[in-house]
């Protein structure tokens, strides 16, 4: 903790600066009501990322650059976006939704691939994280919190001629190579922009094989405004991840697994707007081919799974202090497979959001959404959030209702198999979660400079649903099953409630010399109590504390970043791959970059996990030691 420390208060009283990233400590957001409020009159803790910083870290997959988001837990398995699970808050990684311009992109097989978001870092405009309840807008999984992802062209605005190009090419350690590129071209009325990332290496050894990855994402969009009052907005996306999964899933020895997983993206966004009123129609469709094989002698499970969806919502403004946003969402999920079956879930809900200032200090937002689901009916989820802000303090409170229906895995995994000796078994009979949320925080805001959040936050859970070590002799279905079988079960648990504080701090500068510098840190302590007498697996793994930060300095001749985490959580052992998971770890990402040709091209040198800490996020799938890198950009702007 001393190093936490000294890093912290070295890197507050560093007095340079650098190059302009526009960057408000008070934006304006859409992802807590639906429409554009600052973030000061939402009554909830978010935190916006530009964009820009994921070419200034030392990252090289958006979940990396989750990771280190003031708050957030990302348990990852493998490295440069191999697979990430999201944790918001100590739950588990099923409760964060991540939505791409205001639709969903939760795997209806798995939360496992929630993290494999198909969109190239070149389109992405900011990041808004909403931690805390938003079920009575968005419905299922938006329990710890919700990412919201909006790209350039999504949020395109009538404007003068824009042409902006960007490419990135990194080679290190262990064959190593990677290109982030993209571009984009406004013109009045019209925007494109498009963008590929793409990630591989032979990768550092593992028990007995190498932990290789070949990721890719290419993604294309356009918009048009055909007038003041009408937008149309398109995209399509394909997102292909073959990577080495030794012991993703299990620590049986015999486990030396591979994974392919491709998405198919596409999506589509009509809004029209004139004087107080607005209406905005999205629609969107995922198609994830997922194989899986646990070994070289082992036959592959393959799953198919879509999900269609489509939503609508109505804005109306009766005055400056009074808003009414209304919305119906549709989802239908299937999944075609040999392992889990085949199988077809509707959703679909209708919610109202009531926007309401008292005064010039006080607002009020309660919400209400009725939801519907195939399998176990409808029900009412109601939430308010309050803010009250004056000067430059804000204090806010949100309390809410939140649910979570089990995905395709939960429900049917292992369940088409004629033979199944050991792993995790899905339930069909699984109840939807419930929970109920509530919060309490301050904001203080200290010129345009430094913001800082505190809060303290509890969520009472009922039934919800985890994986449990559980013996031949207590499955609910042995039909396929070997008696002399080790499995765990998917269950509804009676009662879990997890209490926390959390504090985040933004600080970001401007000198008038061109020097910037940008830094960010989040504290969170967690405390998870489960009704079970042994706690469930993904419950508990999340970090009881945990701090995260990212550093950017510039200035016109070079710039210097890093990001860093220190995680504590309950130790664990697997004894038949030798694995243990340690009680805490601390890991820093360095990078140093000198510009050229009048800061279009520059190179740059980089080393993740600087000290070499041998650690792991989930038992039994460690992460690269240190790795040595270099790499150029180059950008061209008009």
């Amino acid at each position: 903790m001393k190093l936490i420390s000294s890093l912290f208060f070295s890197m507050l009283s560093f007095t340079v600066s650098g190059q302009q990233i526009e960057t408000s400590l008070n934006p304006v957001t859409v992802t807590a009501t639906l429409q554009p409020e600052p973030v000061s009159r939402t009554g909830r803790n978010i935190t916006t990322l530009n964009g820009a910083y994921f070419n200034q870290l030392p990252v090289h997959s958006i979940d990396e650059l989750l990771r280190y988001i003031p708050g957030m837990e990302v348990q990852s398995r493998g490295p440069m976006g191999a697979q990430s699970d999201v944790v918001i808050r100590g739950g588990t990684f099923q409760q964060v939704l991540i939505i791409l311009d205001g639709l969903r992109l939760n795997d209806p097989n798995t939360g496992h691939f929630n993290s494999y978001i198909p969109i190239a870092p070149a389109e992405i405009d900011r990041i808004e994280v909403l931690k805390g309840a938003a079920s009575a807008i968005y419905g299922s999984e938006a329990v710890g919190g919700v990412i919201h992802i909006i790209t350039k062209t999504f949020s395109a605005q009538i404007k003068n001629n824009k042409k902006q190009f960007f490419v990135q090419g990194t080679a290190g350690q262990y064959g190593l190579w990677a290109i982030n590129a993209g571009g984009i071209y406004h013109t009045n009325n019209t925007a494109v922009s498009g963008g590929l990332l793409t990630n591989n290496a032979d990768g550092q050894l593992q028990r007995g094989t190498r932990k290789f990855f070949n990721n890719n994402t290419a993604s294309v969009s356009a918009s048009h405004y055909f007038n003041t009052n009408w937008h149309l907005s398109v995209r399509a996306a394909y997102d292909k991840r073959k990577f080495s999964a030794q012991n993703f899933y299990t620590t049986f020895k015999s486990d030396t697994a591979t994974e392919t997983v491709a998405t198919y993206w596409h999506q589509a966004s009509l809004s029209y707007q004139k004087d107080k009123n607005k209406f905005v129609l999205d629609a969107g469709y995922k198609k994830t081919i997922d194989e899986y094989a646990f070994n070289a002698g082992a036959s592959p499970n393959k799953n198919i799974a879509t999900l269609f969806q489509a939503s609508s919502r109505y804005e109306h403004h009766f005055s400056s202090n009074t808003s009414v946003i209304s919305g119906i969402q549709f989802q239908n999920k299937t999944i075609t497979s040999n392992d889990r079956g085949n199988h077809l879930l509707k959703q679909a809900g209708g919610f109202v959001i009531i926007n309401q200032g008292i005064g010039n200090h006080i607002t009020v937002m309660p919400a209400i959404r009725l939801d519907y689901t195939e399998n176990s009916g409808t029900e009412l989820v109601p939430q308010v959030n309050i803010s009250y802000k004056i000067n430059n303090i804000q204090l806010r409170g949100s309390a809410g209702k939140t649910i979570r229906q089990a995905d395709f895995t939960e429900r049917y995994n292992n369940y088409n198999k004629t033979l199944v000796t050991g792993g995790s078994i899905g339930n069909p009979n699984l109840e939807a979660e419930r929970s109920f949320s509530y919060e309490a925080g301050v904001d203080l805001f200290v010129k345009k400079e430094l913001k800082i959040s505190s809060g303290i936050f509890r969520r009472d859970q009922e039934k919800l649903i985890d994986w449990t070590t559980t013996p031949y002799s207590g499955m609910p279905r042995k039909d396929n099953l070997s008696p002399a079988g080790t499995y765990a079960l998917a269950k509804n648990i009676a009662k879990v409630n997890t209490s926390g504080f959390e504090t985040d701090i933004q600080y970001n500068k401007s000198f008038h010399d061109q020097q910037h510098i940008f830094y960010t840190l989040g504290l969170v302590w967690l405390d998870s109590k489960s009704s079970d007498a042994f706690p469930s697996f993904y419950i508990s793994s999340h970090a009881k504390f945990l701090t995260n930060f990212n550093i950017v300095y510039l200035n016109r001749w070079f710039s210097i970043s890093a990001n860093a985490i220190y995680k504590s959580r309950a130790a664990q052992t697997a004894s038949a791959i030798s694995a243990t998971l340690s009680k805490d770890y601390f890991l820093l990402n360095a990078r140093a970059e000198a510009f050229v040709l009048n800061n279009k091209a520059s190179i740059f040198v980089e080393s993740v996990n600087v000290f070499n800490k041998k650690y792991s996020d989930l038992l039994g799938a460690p992460m690269p030691g240190r790795w040595m890198m270099a790499g150029f950009k180059f950008q061209c702007k008009q």
